[in-house]
């Protein structure tokens, strides 16, 4: 996805806020240049949480 315009990570929390309950809303967030997909083609998931893992002895999927 493209945006029209550049939008920051506060600009979207702020967004959210208006929208989601505390709980629900992201703490932060992080901008990618490109999603990594699976071999049929689907966003894979497993690679973009990975680097927020390392160190943990527990994974929460």
């Amino acid at each position: 996805m493209v945006p029209e315009k550049k939008v920051s990570e506060e600009e979207i929390i702020d967004y959210c806020r208006g929208k989601l309950a505390d709980y629900e809303r992201p703490k932060s967030v992080d901008f990618v240049d490109d999603l990594p997909k699976t071999t049929y083609g689907k966003i894979d998931k497993k690679t973009l949480r990975e680097p927020y893992w390392k160190g943990e002895e527990r994974e929460i999927h």
